[in-house]
């Protein structure tokens, strides 16, 4: 069996977060403190400067307990700010280079928003979302910006056009819903937040993967790693085409780690025949 461990992105914080880093990595709670300059968990729901490195800790420590249990992945990917965390389980970067860098990423893409103001996402749910998405973003200067399962997709850009959107795709027979997020993330909307980050990834020095990590942007395993990563602040997240991408190679198992649950769903809704489930999930059946 090929098994696929997937590293989740913004909007799947659980309460139980910071408890469970504090009992597995309390030096991360401790950096991050220092990187962020306040508490990320405690304001887990204030915007991406403290949504992202909380969830990346999470993620960290789930993945560390998961290899600790005896779990071979034989490809790891992560959603948007996931694929950081999937770069440290594969032995890119170290797990302290990999928080600075999402602390870094998180603030930048929150100033970035904030300062162009009107910028915000809307997600298209219903049957051939994936399929109608450019017909409901491009007459009304749309991006997409996360396609996420056939029945998925998020759009970014300005608020100003989301009425008018919402209208074009309710005829097509999608519903459209905002978005509670500070910025049109995924998008051109971004692209002043990436020289800085860009210039964090250099300071990086970057290994060779240990196992293949596969880049949501390209559906391929990551080469460039700095350029992949600075890429992503500004081009789509290809959710869905990675997910058929790792089924195509042979995997049958998709195991999500971290917090949440919300890639397992997508890969539900995405390939038939295989199995996915939670860390959790898996500890309990193996129990």
């Amino acid at each position: 069996m090929k098994t696929a461990v997937l590293f989740p992105g913004q909007g799947s914080q659980t309460p139980e977060m910071r408890d469970l880093v504090a009992a597995h990595r309390p030096d991360l709670i401790e950096l991050a403190l220092e990187v962020v300059g306040d508490d990320p968990f405690a304001r887990v729901d204030d915007g991406t400067r403290f949504a992202q490195p909380a969830i990346y800790c999470a993620s960290v420590v789930a993945w560390e307990r998961l290899a600790a249990s005896g779990l071979r992945a034989d490809a790891l990917a992560g959603h948007s700010l996931g694929e950081v965390a999937a770069l440290v389980a594969g032995g890119v970067l170290s797990a302290e280079d990999g928080l600075r860098l999402v602390a870094t990423r998180g603030r930048l893409m929150q100033e970035s928003g904030e300062r162009k103001g009107d910028g915000s996402m809307l997600a298209l749910l219903g049957t051939g979302a994936a399929e109608r998405a450019a017909q409901v973003a491009e007459p009304h200067g749309l991006t997409v910006a996360n396609d996420n399962a056939p029945n998925q997709v998020v759009l970014s850009g300005s608020r100003a056009a989301f009425e008018e959107a919402t209208a074009t795709a309710k005829g097509l027979g999608l519903r459209a819903v905002p978005l509670p997020v500070t910025g049109a993330f995924h998008s051109p909307f971004m692209a002043e937040a990436v020289p800085e980050f860009r210039a964090a990834l250099d300071a990086i020095d970057f290994a060779a993967p240990s196992i293949p990590v596969v880049s949501s942007i390209t559906t391929q395993p990551f080469d460039d790693v700095a350029q992949r990563l600075a890429e992503a602040l500004t081009m789509p997240v290809r959710w869905r085409e990675t997910i058929v991408a790792l089924s195509d190679d042979g995997a049958t198992r998709f195991v999500e780690t971290g917090p949440g649950k919300v890639l397992t769903g997508l890969v539900r809704r995405t390939v038939s025949g295989v199995e996915a489930l939670t860390a959790e999930q898996l500890e309990a059946a193996s129990a």
